[in-house]
């Protein structure tokens, strides 16, 4: 589905992602883990169009789209809910709904038929569609910005850090979210901070450190990896005396 090679983006003349590739299929939960800094946000930026490669190739559905426009990319089957959430504080959860469908607002009976879809999955959503989003919590937001990258209905999902800031109640929920939307056939990309979390529901995983995969294999292969359980999950290895 989405075949990445080689591809490197620099930064003011300073490179941040040195020769990538990797490759996601349908249906699969790939996640990227990594230190701050390392380049993963960048990683999703660039797939999305909001950076431009300096080289290399991005392949969605056998489609060049590396140089395509962000709506382009999202007209393609691509969404992305970002870091922080961003929704429409002043907007109601409804209109934050209907931003999201933007590509398809003409067809008003598709859009209509995807809120209630998105209240189905998110029953909150549709308990505070009258509330200014700025007013929900941080998890309530966290659903907010994920329907709202669903409104089209993407074959591909790219989550940047959606466990970030949330009450622990909160992030168990999201990652029983994500799982949901896989088994509904969503393919997504995830990128994340609480690695062993991420890991436990993801098909594939790749390590990202300065710019560079270093580690990749499947989602077990990696979490048991010496390097990974001492460096991304707490558990230090101890030399027998």
């Amino acid at each position: 589905m989405l075949d990445i090679k080689e591809i490197r983006v620099s930064y003011d003349k300073i490179e941040v992602i040195k020769g990538v590739s990797f490759k996601i299929e349908k249906g699969e939960i790939v996640v990227i883990i990594g230190a701050n800094g390392a380049g993963k946000s960048t990683i999703m930026k660039t797939i999305t169009g909001l950076v431009k490669p300096t080289s290399g190739q991005i392949s969605f559905n056998n489609v060049d789209i590396a140089r395509l426009s962000a709506e382009k990319i999202v007209a393609a089957g691509i969404t992305m809910c970002p870091e922080g959430r961003q929704v429409f504080p002043q907007h109601t959860v409804y209109q934050n709904l209907i931003l999201g469908a933007y590509l398809i607002k003409k067809n008003r009976k598709v859009v209509q038929t995807r809120i209630e879809q998105m209240y189905q999955l998110f029953p909150i959503l549709l308990e505070r569609k009258d509330q200014p989003a700025g007013t929900l919590s941080g998890g309530e937001q966290q659903m907010l910005a994920i329907a709202r990258a669903m409104m089209i209905n993407p074959d591909l999902l790219l989550l940047d850090e959606p466990s970030a800031g949330l009450a622990p109640i909160f992030v168990k929920n999201i990652f029983q979210m994500i799982k949901h939307l896989s088994r509904q056939g969503t393919t997504i990309l995830l990128v994340e901070q609480m690695a062993k979390m991420a890991l436990s529901i993801a098909d594939r995983a790749y390590v990202l450190e300065t710019g560079r995969i270093v580690i990749s294999g499947s989602a077990q292969e990696v979490m048991h990896d010496p390097r990974v359980e001492e460096s991304y999950l707490g558990q230090k290895k101890h030399c027998a005396v």
